[in-house]
């Protein structure tokens, strides 16, 4: 075996005040500016409403496709759970 210490590496010590703090700067996530004038929300909202329509939608597909899935609402599953309640029994 190898004897001796092993070197190290020389530290070169940074300030603190030359970081940045983490709070400064973007955050993460959207960086859309909402909209101001009364025309432009109103759009807004609708886009937004008509969006979550079409995701609603389009999971709502994919949970029939694949049904055997319990993450997604809408499947098979949740169907036959659906039609015994509507009977008034459960397993």
């Amino acid at each position: 075996m190898a004897q001796g210490l092993l070197k190290k590496a020389p530290s070169t010590k940074t300030s603190t005040s030359s970081k940045r703090p983490s709070a400064l700067g973007p955050k993460k996530g959207a960086r859309a500016i909402a909209p101001r004038k009364k025309k432009l929300v109103d759009q807004k909202k609708l886009t937004k409403k008509y969006s979550a329509g079409l995701i609603r939608k389009t999971e709502s597909s994919l949970a029939e496709k694949a049904g055997h899935l319990e993450m997604l609402q809408g499947g098979k599953k949740s169907k036959k759970e659906g039609l015994e309640m509507k009977d008034g029994k459960k397993k």
